[in-house]
């Protein structure tokens, strides 16, 4: 008997310092929180919602420089952060996609998709693919403008670190995120974009 009380004695002590040790655990100094929150079909960040968005300047496929900050008070601006090229279909039907739905080119709202790539390629690629000829593409060679957003490491990217994967934004005419969503799934997401949109006015 005496035993049995010593071996229940000591499993209770085993559970309570495991206890003890959890509750008493902290993340690492630093340590980023988690910025998700899962939803079907993707995650949304929304540690970056109700944030300014970082400002950029960037240049077009014709080579214009194109400011977040020209947006400001005019436009709601949707960014479409993707892996670009390499990222065959996925990314493209989505870039078409945003091309050829006129809510998204309108006098109210402005999307782009922001890519790593360098213009010389795609340009190439609209040459071949008369679909991609109305898509609003934004060059971000150097990566700073994803890294800003800090796109690079997000569940969606096939190369962490080094390409974004399919994360939107959407950006009020006073510059504040008001939707952002990475989506691994890297389906259509244009009435889900749009529905953000709307929800600002």
């Amino acid at each position: 008997m005496q035993k049995k009380n010593i071996y229940i004695l000591a499993v209770v002590v085993v559970v309570v310092g495991v206890f003890l040790v959890f509750a008493a655990f902290k993340p690492p100094a630093g340590a980023e929180p988690s910025r998700t929150a899962s939803i079907s079909g993707g995650q949304i960040l929304s540690a970056d919602i109700g944030k300014q968005a970082p400002a950029f300047s960037l240049q077009d496929i014709d080579g214009k420089t194109v400011s977040l900050s020209g947006y400001l008070g005019k436009k709601n601006v949707v960014l479409f952060f993707t892996e670009g090229a390499m990222c065959y279909p996925a990314c493209w039907n989505q870039m078409a996609a945003f091309a050829s739905d006129a809510r998204f080119n309108s006098s109210t709202t402005q999307a782009f998709s922001v890519v790593v790539d360098t213009p010389e390629e795609w340009r190439q690629i609209i040459s071949q693919t008369p679909e991609m000829k109305g898509a609003s593409i934004l060059f971000d060679t150097s990566r700073a403008v994803s890294g800003k957003y800090n796109v690079l490491n997000l569940p969606s990217s096939m190369h962490p670190g080094a390409f974004p994967g399919h994360t939107y934004f959407v950006v009020d005419k006073s510059g504040i995120i008001r939707y952002a969503l990475d989506d691994p799934m890297m389906g259509l997401r244009n009435d889900a974009i749009w529905n953000a949109v709307q929800n600002i006015n």
